[in-house]
């Protein structure tokens, strides 16, 4: 029951400082940050495949497969987007 309030304290502070962060970022560099924000989405990747293939409760192992599509869902709108942000620069011959 301890390491369930820690967890949820722990998630609930990570939610209200993502937000600060985010809420602070001006338009014209959102873009740019997003590319490189795609390198923590893969290592989210990683932890939602590794949670996923655990042993442990049958429900880490459904969260961890709902984890591994959101995370893929954004690694790959992200790698998108930066595509895009890049495709704005390209000279058009």
């Amino acid at each position: 029951m301890e390491m369930l309030v820690v967890s949820l304290t722990v998630f609930v502070l990570a939610l209200f400082v993502g937000v600060e962060i985010i809420t602070k970022v001006p338009p014209n560099l959102h873009t740019p940050l997003m590319s490189g924000s795609n390198a923590i989405s893969g290592i989210t990747l990683v932890g939602a495949i590794l949670s996923a293939g655990s042993l442990g409760p049958q429900v880490a192992t459904i969260l961890g497969f709902l984890a591994v599509i959101f995370a893929t869902i954004n690694v790959v709108g992200g790698f998108m987007v930066t595509n895009r942000m890049l495709g704005m620069f390209r000279r058009k011959d």
